[in-house]
């Protein structure tokens, strides 16, 4: 089939879709033949008197200030997250303290051990060794 031919098929289907929800009751837009009161009683429930809206605006605008429940919620949900942030750093701080304490531990370690190694090494054999030698206090 040729471009032409899919492009007639395409559009046919749609039309015929079309036209088949068109005359259906369950469509997500109302028909135009309901009621007149029915009508007015969903557009009564949609919208709100001019004076109730341009005071919802006036309580939302932005220089407005916050309610009393706003303020407290909002401080405490600023409480709650300086809590977290500051556990959340407390304990990457701990985890780092003991990350360098375990390092310096083991470099201490090596380093007395290379040191044993080298008067080991260079004893001559006329003193006492080093262990021997310390001066207990």
């Amino acid at each position: 089939m040729n471009w032409k031919q899919i492009l007639f098929l395409s559009c046919l289907a749609t039309f015929v879709l079309l036209t088949v929800l068109e005359e259906s009751d369950t469509a997500a837009v109302g028909s135009r033949k309901a009621d007149g009161d029915e009508n007015k009683e969903s557009l009564k429930k949609i919208f709100i008197q001019e004076s109730d809206a341009s005071n919802f605006f006036k309580k939302r605008s932005r220089r407005s200030t916050s309610s009393i429940d706003e303020l407290n919620a909002e401080t405490r949900q600023m409480l709650a997250a300086d809590e977290q942030r500051r556990e959340y750093f407390e304990e990457q701080r701990n985890e780092h303290e003991n990350f360098v304490e375990e390092e310096r531990h083991e470099q201490n370690e090596r380093t007395r051990e290379q040191t044993e190694q080298w008067r080991q090494y260079h004893y001559d054999g006329l003193y006492p060794s080093y262990l021997y030698n310390r001066h207990h206090i």
